[in-house]
C-alpha cells in the first residue's frame, strides 16, 4: 500500500462528538478532506445542522448532524442506533465534547479558584467531559467490539499532561483571592481522558480496536496581548496554534497510518511541555 493511501478514509463513518464547536468542526473537515463522512453530535442540533450542510457542499462528501446529549446513555444509544440506521457501521469515534470555562473579565471575582469553585459546576465538567466520553467509548466501543474494530480517539490537552500556570491568567489590580484560574475540573477532566485511553486501548486491544489521545496545545483566537504574550513565552516554538494545525495530527491517529499506535497520547504544543 502506498504511504499516503494509508490517511484515506473513504467509505468510513466517523462520530464526532461536540461536533458543533470549533474543534469538532476541524475534525470533521480533516475526515472530510480524506473523503470520509463525519456524523456531528452535538445538543444544539441547529448548529450542527448548518455545519454538516457547510461540510457537504465544501468537500462534496456526506455529513451529518444529530442532537446528542453524550452525558444521557439511552441518548447516546439512539444515537448510535440512528447512525446504524443510516450508514450500517461506525468506524471511528472522537471524543471531542467538553465544557471550556474561560478565564476572563465575564468570570466573578475568584468563583472558579478551588476554594470558591461551585460543587455543581465541578460536577456538569465531569459529566460532558469525562462521563461523556466513557459513555460514548462504551456505547460505540462495545458495538465496535462486536463487529469490525474501529479507532477511538480522545481529545486532551497539554493541560492534560502538566499542570496550568495560573500567572499567565493574572489581573492587575486584584487581591490573590480573586485573581481567575484555570478551574480545577479542566485539569481533572484531560488528564482523566489519558487514563480513559490507557484503559480502552488495552480492553480492547484483542478487539482490532485501537484507542489513542491528543494533547493539543491553545490555538490563537484574539485572546488579548498580554495573555497571548504571557502564553508564548511559555512555548519554545513561540507562538499558540493556529485553527487548522491539528487537522493532519486527527486525520493521522483516526487513519491507518497509525495502525501499529495504541494507548499513546500525541502531544502537539508547540513544545510547551519540554520545558
Amino acid at each position: 500500500m502506498d504511504i499516503l493511501d494509508r490517511f484515506d478514509l473513504k467509505g468510513r463513518i466517523a462520530v464526532i462528538t461536540g461536533g458543533g464547536g470549533l474543534l469538532g468542526i476541524k475534525h470533521a473537515e480533516a475526515v472530510a478532506e480524506a473523503g470520509g463522512i463525519a456524523v456531528l453530535w452535538d445538543i444544539k442540533l441547529d448548529i450542527v445542522l448548518e455545519k454538516a450542510e457547510e461540510i457537504r457542499n465544501t468537500y462534496s462528501v456526506d455529513c451529518q448532524g444529530m442532537g446528542v446529549d453524550i452525558t444521557d446513555p439511552d441518548t447516546v444509544q439512539a444515537g448510535l442506533d440512528e447512525v446504524l440506521s443510516r450508514f450500517n457501521r461506525v468506524d471511528i469515534l472522537i471524543n471531542n465534547a467538553a465544557n471550556d470555562p474561560k478565564v476572563g473579565p465575564d468570570e466573578s471575582l475568584g468563583r472558579n479558584r478551588l476554594e470558591n469553585f461551585p460543587l455543581q459546576d465541578w460536577h456538569n465538567d465531569l459529566e460532558v467531559g469525562l462521563t461523556g466520553a466513557f459513555l460514548c467509548s462504551r456505547v460505540i466501543g462495545t458495538h465496535m467490539a462486536e463487529s469490525q474494530g474501529g479507532v477511538i480517539l480522545n481529545m486532551a490537552s497539554d493541560l492534560g499532561v502538566i499542570a496550568p500556570d495560573q500567572r499567565i491568567y493574572r489581573k492587575e489590580g486584584l487581591e490573590d483571592n480573586e485573581q481567575p484560574v484555570k478551574p480545577v475540573t479542566y485539569s481533572v477532566v484531560k488528564h482523566g481522558i489519558i487514563g480513559l485511553t490507557k484503559y480502552l486501548a488495552t480492553y480492547w486491544a484483542d478487539k482490532n480496536i485501537r484507542v489513542n489521545s491528543i494533547s493539543p496545545g491553545g490555538i490563537y483566537m484574539d485572546q488579548p496581548d498580554k495573555f497571548v504574550d504571557r502564553l508564548t513565552n511559555l512555548i519554545p516554538m513561540g507562538r499558540m496554534a493556529n485553527q487548522d494545525e491539528y487537522k493532519a495530527a486527527v486525520l493521522f491517529l483516526v487513519s491507518d497510518a497509525s495502525a501499529y499506535m495504541t494507548g499513546a497520547n500525541l502531544v502537539v504544543d508547540g513544545g510547551r511541555t519540554c520545558w
